[in-house]
């Protein structure tokens, strides 16, 4: 009958554990010198070998033959704890034993001798879920054990652990694994089972499992069944979106793309991912981009490791501190919504408000939009459009990459270059033909629609607005009326009005020279355009230039 990796591939000495040693050569030293006490206590996260340790412990203080603290795992007692015949060790699960009847039940048996060991070992799992009541039965024998007994507690939530417990056990804290560990463990139950497994699958499998080998392994189980696992296979058995979608959805968001997003997670919804799994890794990728943020220098060790350092710079410093704090904030609420039901559609909602942080109005949201304004204030220029150079890769999932090419962190096409600046008109170029009549306007709101996505949004909002900027094309000069001191400062500026240049010379077909000045007749903005700004007036911080 077929078994699980992560119990197939259990360790059964304390040498055969990976990442622990502070734990391991502990115990072995204690079992070698016979100073063992009555009651352990171990502490850790989920899958990082506390029950492993706990069965291998029981092994060694009751072996006829140890090895150098090990368990000789030959001997009938060994043998008969592996295959549970030996009745004197006994696993209890506190989740589903948490009465007080239980521990008074154990409590009653443990004082017996053992039948066939040298000593009676209790492990109790996941102790925290005694009641309190079964704590205070517990208790007392844990104040007067008899020589015979050995109670080994492990648990995931010290906090719930009574501190008249902790005070009568020897704790010892198992750590998260790191990848180096786990990924050693994977590549040697790999080449062990026989499984075609790559370098870059081993590595994301690792970083999956966020320090957990057990995990680790149910991840490469999950994906065996394929004849070779790489990065694609990983992605699709475990149905993850992918560090290469999890970038493009969030250029998607730096750039206020609210469509491309929306567009992006209906594919991956229609590919069967996860809503909630979705929001995880972009919440992870903005985390790492986070620390990288507040934290240049001593923050790698922090990573989770599912982007490498190119991935992370192709983000970087294209979302202020406290908007990475606001979205990852913003995710974590939709995730406790998902519990209620309507997972794609809290995730739709989730993707709009981090495509538009105006729509927010929490205390992060809004601290971050003063900030905007604050800076817009003080130095009367909108944060620049964000530019995201992600590094192109090849289609792993198609062909496979050449050996020599270097592993990119996600497949995405290369960036479309930026327009090239107009080149400059000849001082005897003959000017072209007008603009048929009536068509300047026309091809004013034409070229807003183009350059909307080339230019800051601040700037394309005040171009789109008739009250503020206007424009008229006349042979090959276009003719900027910018109506108030504000959008001039905004749009009469040389990089804004090369951009306007070379989107206005590609939609005409011909280059054009942009010049600003004032509208023709003379002609000033409607009384309620001024008197808005003449309410600003009134403010300290607005000053009109």
């Amino acid at each position: 009958m077929y078994q699980a990796l992560y119990r197939k591939w259990r360790p059964r000495t304390f040498d055969d554990v990976v990442g622990q040693a502070h734990i391991t050569e502990t115990l072995k030293n204690q079992v070698r010198t016979d100073r063992l006490s009555h009651a352990y206590l171990f502490i850790g996260t989920r899958g990082t070998g506390k029950t492993t340790c706990a069965k291998i412990l029981a092994k060694a203080v009751n072996c006829e033959q140890p090895v150098d603290g090990n368990p000789c795992n030959v001997c009938r007692i060994c043998r008969g704890i592996d295959d549970g015949s030996v009745m004197d060790v006994v696993e209890m699960d506190a989740a589903s034993n948490n009465g007080v009847d239980n521990v008074r039940q154990l409590r009653d048996e443990a004082v017996f001798s053992p039948a066939a060991a040298k000593k009676r070992v209790y492990i109790v799992d996941e102790v925290h879920m005694l009641s309190g009541a079964a704590f205070n039965a517990l208790l007392k024998i844990l104040e007067e054990p008899p020589a015979h007994l050995m109670f080994i507690l492990a648990t995931t939530e010290l906090n719930k652990v009574p501190a008249t417990i902790l005070s009568r056990c020897q704790r010892h804290s198992f750590k998260r694994l790191d990848l180096a560990s786990i990924v050693g463990r994977l590549e040697y139950v790999a080449a062990q089972e026989q499984i075609d497994l790559t370098p870059e699958a081993a590595g994301l499998i690792a970083a999956l499992a966020e320090g957990g080998m057990r995990d680790a392994l149910s991840m490469l189980d999950q994906c065996a069944g394929r004849e070779k696992i790489d990065v694609d296979t990983v992605y699709s058995a475990l149905g993850l979106a992918g560090k290469r979608q999890i970038a493009r959805l969030l250029q998607a968001i730096a750039g206020h793309d609210t469509a491309g997003a929306i567009a992006l997670f209906g594919q991956l919804w229609q590919d069967g991912k996860d809503p909630a799994t979705l929001l995880g890794e972009l919440a992870t990728l903005q985390r790492d981009l986070l620390l990288c943020a507040v934290a240049p220098k001593g923050g790698a060790e922090l990573l989770s490791g599912g982007y490498d350092a190119a991935a992370l710079d192709a983000f970087r410093g294209v979302f202020s501190t406290g908007a990475l704090v606001n979205n990852i904030g913003l995710i974590q609420a939709a995730l406790g919504e998902m519990r209620s039901g309507q997972a794609r559609t809290v995730c739709e909602l989730a993707l709009i408000n981090l495509c538009e942080p105006d729509l927010g109005d929490s205390l992060p949201a809004l601290r971050e939009r003063v900030a905007v304004l604050e800076r817009l204030c003080k130095t009367g220029v909108p944060a620049p459009a964000p530019v995201i150079d992600l590094p192109p890769a090849p289609d792993w999932g198609q062909t496979p990459p050449p050996d020599d090419a270097d592993a990119p962190p996600f497949d995405l096409p290369e960036p479309e270059p930026a327009p090239a600046p107009a080149p400059e008109p000849e001082p005897e170029q003959p000017a072209a033909a007008a603009a048929p009549a009536g068509d300047g306007g026309d091809f004013w709101t034409r070229l807003c629609q183009t350059l909307k996505g080339s230019v800051p949004v601040g700037i394309a909002a005040i171009l789109t607005d008739p009250l503020q900027v206007d424009g008229s094309l006349a042979g090959d000069v276009l003719t900027l009326s910018i109506q108030s001191g504000f959008a001039g400062n905004m749009v009469d500026r040389p990089d804004v009005l090369q951009k306007i240049a070379a989107a206005a010379g590609q939609l005409a077909g011909h280059p054009v020279t942009v010049r600003t000045g004032a509208r023709s007749g003379g002609e000033k903005p409607p009384a309620d355009g001024g008197a808005k700004l003449d309410a600003l007036g009134k403010f300290d911080i607005v000053q009109f230039k």
